[in-house]
């Protein structure tokens, strides 16, 4: 259930209702937005007509019951749509905002290298993987705390903020230490524990679907983190399993108008995953700009032949400065900035 506060609802009438949800036996989360404040209990149904009656209480505008499996996430819960504010980066907002560096990181003058050309060319932020997910356990598996430090030279030097993975519930202190944005990928999606251990925190979580996940089971997971009490969650769309082999996965792209309209959450577009064909994915970017995506992800190398992970599907620098280019008459027609 919503409960919806009139607008000149004071204090003290949101605490009783508060206190009048916690005595029902479930869990309140305060949704705040520009005119309204809003409280989402949260809770099995049992309990719905009890909560029903809540809306006979002094400040209270009413109660709305909502049937779809993710609550907070949902359009219902929150009209207007969330901004995460990083740094003085904002996702989610006016600008179009981009993620770009190597998918691994493998040693310090090549980070720094790849760092300095994508904030030359415009990215706000720089990812890379420390700790990676494999398909065979015999491949680069990353170099964990070490490319964290690695991570953190690029952000002293460059400015850039930092997104990096993480894999297991134990690594999210370690990695907290280090990183501006935490990323969940696609196989971790319904992973659960880490999800909920992640709700707990006060950074911002980026969570890519699933290879083989529908988007009501990519939203629900984001109600995961949400249910937690952490509301800086960015969807991405990095592609999905078919039948299809003409690229490595199938790019979702009418994914991101299907979470623009059913939930508030700012959703970017990675690519370089959707199509693991690097001449693909200046076209893939231009389209999903053009869809109303939040932002890019983007996988760079200066020398893709002998990156450790993922060559096939990253762009060198002029040809990520050309893509930074080409993005811009998209960027416009949709009304924002880069």
């Amino acid at each position: 259930m919503i409960i919806i506060m009139q607008s000149n609802s004071t204090d003290e009438d949101l605490q009783k209702v508060v206190n009048r949800i916690k005595e029902l036996g479930y869990d309140d989360i305060l949704l705040k937005g520009t005119k309204r404040k809003v409280i989402a209990a949260i809770g099995d149904a049992r309990g719905k007509f009890q909560l029903q009656s809540i809306d006979s209480m002094r400040g209270v505008e009413k109660v709305v019951p909502i049937l779809k499996t993710y609550k907070l996430v949902g359009k219902e819960a929150k009209p207007q749509k969330t901004v995460i504010k990083v740094g003085d980066v904002e996702i989610g907002g006016d600008k179009i905002v981009v993620m770009a560096g190597p998918c691994s990181i493998e040693t310090p003058e090549i980070a720094l290298e790849i760092g300095r050309a994508v904030k030359k060319a415009g990215a706000t932020i720089f990812r890379g993987g420390a700790f990676k997910p494999r398909s065979s356990p015999y491949a680069f598996q990353g170099l964990g705390e070490e490319g964290l430090k690695i991570m953190d030279q690029v952000r002293r030097e460059t400015g850039l903020l930092l997104v990096t993975e993480v894999l297991e519930t134990p690594d999210i202190e370690l990695i907290a230490k280090y990183t501006d944005i935490f990323q969940v990928g696609a196989r971790n999606m319904q992973n659960f524990a880490l999800l909920k251990a992640l709700g707990k925190i006060d950074k911002p979580v980026l969570l890519k679907r699933g290879m083989m996940s529908t988007i009501d089971e990519w939203l629900n997971s984001a109600e995961y983190i949400l249910s937690e009490g952490n509301g800086k969650v960015i969807m991405c769309e990095r592609g999905i399993r078919t039948f299809e082999t003409a690229t490595r996965n199938t790019l979702d792209l009418s994914a991101v108008p299907i979470i623009k309209k059913s939930s508030h959450l700012p959703i970017i577009v990675d690519p370089s995953h959707g199509v693991g064909k690097w001449s693909l994915v200046n076209t893939m970017s231009r389209g999903a700009i053009a869809v109303g995506a939040d932002g890019l992800m983007i996988e760079v190398h200066p020398n893709p032949a002998d990156a450790y992970s993922d060559g096939s599907q990253s762009l060198v620098f002029n040809k990520f400065e050309q893509l930074m280019k080409d993005i811009v008459p998209f960027v416009q027609a949709a009304g924002r900035k880069i």
